[in-house]
This record gives C-alpha cells, structure tokens and sequence, in this order.
C-alpha cells in the first residue's frame, strides 16, 4: 500500500514539472556560418507625408534673413520616449498639409509630399538660392513616432527625429517581447493616406529581413501577441507548485512514519 502511494505522489511531481519547449530565438532558422551576408533589397527612407511636422532649419551667408526660415531648435538625434521626456509636438515647426504642402515664409507653398529628408533639403535649398547666398537646408521630422503595444516590457509610444527605425529596433525600445510573446506571429499595423495594411511577421525567420514592413513608418503601430497556452500554464504552474509543496510535505511525512 505504502509502496503504491509513493508511485503516485512520483507520478504527480513529473507530470507537474513537463513543460512544452519553446522557440524564443530570433532568426532561428539561420544556418550557423562564419558570415551570412545578402542584399539589402528592402532599404526604404522615411518620406513625407501630410499630417508630418517638419524641422526645417536654414543657414547662409545671410544670418538676418536665416531667421525668417527657422522655427524653433532642433531637436537632439536619437530615440525619444514620449513618456519620459518633454513632447517635442509642443515646439514649432512646418506642418505638411493635406494636399502634402509646407508654407515658408518667401517661398509659400512648397510641395514636400513623398520626398526624403534628402529630397526635400535639396528642393528647399535650389529655391532658396535666388534669396540666399550659398543656403543650407536641414530637415528633420519632429512627430515621426512608432507605436509598440502587446507582449513587451515597456509598451509605449516613441518619437524617433531621424525618421529611421526598423521593427527591432522598435521592440529594443520596448524593452524587448516578454517570454509570453509569440515572435512568430508580430503584427504591423500602417496608416496612409485612405489605407490601412496589416501584416503578420515572423520573427523566428530570417526572410523577416526583407519584408517591405521590417522598416517601419510614421505612426506604425507593432502589436506583440500574447501567446495563450503560455499564459494558461503559467496559472497552471502556480497550483502546480502548491501542488508539489503539499505534496513534498505529505511525502516527507509517509517517508518518516516508515523509517
């Protein structure tokens, strides 16, 4: 008798300590070589688009007529977390309109829409020449920002000045996916001007690296899903815990009536 009830409370604390692996790697399918090297065939600038605050500060030989074009300071380079720091949405700047239009002073409408950073300095700069010697255009955006929501360690909002940000990046500002995060099936939600598009990307594949939405845009939104069965067991886990130190305590009391 004594025999078979050992056999139970045995069985009890294996069945309690199975577990399902599971696959939290990165690129996981990544042959294991010196070097790995492709093409980048999937490189995209940020572009202009309606709706962007823009910072466009301007230099020249002309430092009296530098000021009409400047507003406000440029804000420092680098990865901005809304929650932690002042808005930069509260300074001024240029406001691409709906029809993708700027209005500087001088120039007046200045359509920017769909152009890059690069782009847009080197249209501002060639209009600019007639009214300023030897000009200098920086253009910066100041409410480019990605939204990382879901199974992550610091959900957020963040503004990134630079206008460059791929999906890992973005989830290295969110402090990394919580073990609960399926890296197989993260969600990309992207806005544009009357359309919507969302993608689910693996990330335990390395082909993630050349999909059109592995850079991120303006105002994406990166939703991480939670994974159930993980969340199921983790509960699980809890009563099976109080299982096992119950069942650690009757042990210890059978094992000690026999000796």
């Amino acid at each position: 008798m004594n025999n078979r009830f050992l056999l139970f409370i045995l069985s009890l604390l294996f069945f309690a300590s199975c577990s399902s692996p599971r696959n939290l790697a990165y690129f996981d399918n990544l042959r294991e070589e010196a070097v790995f090297t492709e093409k980048i065939a999937n490189a995209a600038e940020a572009r202009v688009q309606p709706g962007d605050m823009l910072s466009i500060n301007v230099t020249s030989l002309n430092p009296e007529s530098n000021v009409l074009f400047n507003r406000g300071a440029l804000p420092a380079t680098g990865n901005v977390n809304i929650g932690t720091t002042t808005n930069l949405q509260e300074t001024e700047g240029y406001l691409v309109d709906k029809a993708g239009y700027v209005v500087l002073p001088i120039l007046g409408k200045v359509k920017l829409e769909n152009l890059t950073r690069e782009e847009a300095e080197t249209q501002l700069t060639a209009s600019l020449q007639q009214y300023l010697k030897e000009p200098v255009v920086n253009v910066r955006f100041r409410n480019f920002k990605v939204t990382v929501i879901g199974e992550v360690n610091r959900p957020s909002t963040f503004q990134v000045p630079d206008g460059n940000v791929n999906l890992l990046e973005a989830l290295g500002m969110a402090g990394d996916m919580t073990a609960f995060g399926k890296r197989e099936n993260v969600l990309v939600i992207r806005e544009t001007k009357d359309e919507r598009s969302m993608v689910r990307l693996n990330l335990n594949d390395k082909d993630i690296l050349k999909s059109p939405f592995f850079n991120l845009q303006q105002n994406d939104i990166v939703y991480v899903e939670p994974d159930k069965a993980k969340a199921v067991q983790a509960s699980n886990n809890n009563r099976n815990i109080s299982l096992i130190v119950a069942t650690m305590s009757v042990l210890t009391l059978v094992i000690s009536r026999l000796l």
